[in-house]
């Protein structure tokens, strides 16, 4: 299917999506546990490590072990959707994202802090997972690119308000009430998919096997109408994970903000990724899914080498807010075209497309945050090294796939 079909198909979503905004709004509830099981810990860390009788950085183990549990555990999900379907393996993910969450609030020591983070990932994985396979199953075409922008929106949202909401929290009832918060938002966003979204998956189902689930993530990877979109995608998801680890580095210990001030910092930088989402589903129909994605990654990287310019000559907050905005707004425009751009191909399979993609997006993440922390000792310039590199790489890839065409 070509980029032109993707964006011409017939703008009326299939007949079970006669309501959307409802299931938009449950599949985005969906694509943010993981992001906010994560990030509502980042004020706490100092207080999680002082109840638990180890160092910050070992607390901050927490996070690595989430991750990369949530990247690892969608390869499976995927494949098991497109076998028995949607709905089980999303209740399933619920149902162990709680059970992980209230092992996380009572624990005494880190090895229970690791394991509840542990059961927690497995069952965030599912949700996130399958709320683009969902997308994939319910729209087509510029319909599918505004569902996931707005999905988007809410991916972002998660992280940049959960600082804030986590330190609230923290300062009133301690840090083992933000479990508690994850498991009643994550309860509440289970009874909402029960009652709004049936089951979803009704093309063909593909057997489950390891030879055919080999095949099939084997044939993702080496075709270019996935590898592509979802490659450049996962590289500016690993640039936007960086900023989120490396912000409380740049502002609080280089900037001398407060906690308070650094989760208002995170807020704000929602409306630059949701005035981008909204731009993005402009963008597509006029102009087509390459062209928008690559003035997105433009902007990006334009963003991204501002940010590290700013680093090394200038150092203060006014130019690196400028730089990491035009960031932002060329990274929100790239994730949700992107997405719907390696997705939209593969409906048969979307759930393994969207587990691979999901697994690349994390692993991004995972590499993005590990590289900013240890490119170079000054944070800023670290950031504005990862993203820079991030940003341009990604551009690259990407005009690859303008000159196979």
């Amino acid at each position: 299917m070509t980029d032109q079909a993707i964006t011409t198909i017939v703008e009326t979503p299939p007949a079970a999506a006669a309501s959307t905004t409802p299931q938009i709004a449950v599949l985005a509830a969906l694509a943010a546990i993981g992001t906010l099981a994560t990030n509502i810990l980042l004020p706490s860390l100092p207080q999680m490590a002082a109840s638990l009788r180890v160092s910050t950085a070992a607390v901050t183990a927490s996070i690595t072990v989430f991750l990369a549990v949530f990247a690892a555990g969608q390869l499976a999900v995927g494949p098991i959707s497109d076998r028995y379907g949607r709905r089980v393996p999303v209740l399933a993910g619920f149902v162990v994202f709680i059970a992980g969450s209230i092992c996380c609030a009572l624990a005494t020591d880190l090895t229970g802090l690791l394991i509840g983070r542990v059961i927690q990932a497995s069952g965030a994985c599912a949700t996130s997972v399958l709320s683009r396979a969902i997308a994939r199953d319910l729209f087509s075409g510029a319909a599918l690119g505004r569902a996931m922008a707005l999905i988007m929106i809410a991916m972002a949202a998660a992280p940049g308000f959960s600082p804030l909401l986590g330190g609230a929290l923290d300062h009133y009832f301690g840090w083992r009430s933000e479990f508690v918060f994850v498991a009643i938002f994550a309860a509440v966003a289970a009874l909402a998919y029960a009652a709004v979204l049936g089951e979803t998956h009704r093309s063909l189902r593909i057997p489950l096997n390891p030879f055919a689930i080999t095949r099939t993530y084997y044939g993702l990877a080496t075709d270019r109408r996935f590898l592509v979109p979802a490659a450049t995608v996962g590289l500016i998801m690993g640039g936007l994970f960086a900023m989120f680890s490396a912000a409380p580095r740049v502002l609080i210990e280089g900037l001398r903000f407060t906690p308070i001030a650094l989760g208002l910092f995170f807020a704000g930088t929602v409306l630059v990724v949701f005035g981008a989402g909204m731009l993005a589903t402009r963008l597509a129909p006029r102009f087509g899914l390459d062209r928008a994605i690559r003035a997105g990654l433009w902007i990006a990287a334009t963003g991204s080498a501002a940010i590290l310019l700013v680093a090394l000559f200038d150092g203060r907050f006014l130019p690196f807010l400028a730089a990491i905005s035009v960031f932002l707004l060329g990274m929100g425009i790239v994730n949700p075209l992107g997405t719907a751009q390696a997705l939209s191909p593969f409906g048969d399979k979307a759930g393994a497309a969207s587990a691979l993609l999901g697994f690349w997006q994390m692993m991004g993440a995972a590499i993005g945050v590990w590289l900013a922390a240890t490119v170079h000792p000054d944070a800023m310039t670290g950031l504005g090294m990862v993203l820079t590199g991030a940003s341009g790489l990604a551009l690259a890839l990407y005009a690859m796939r303008a000159r196979a065409r």
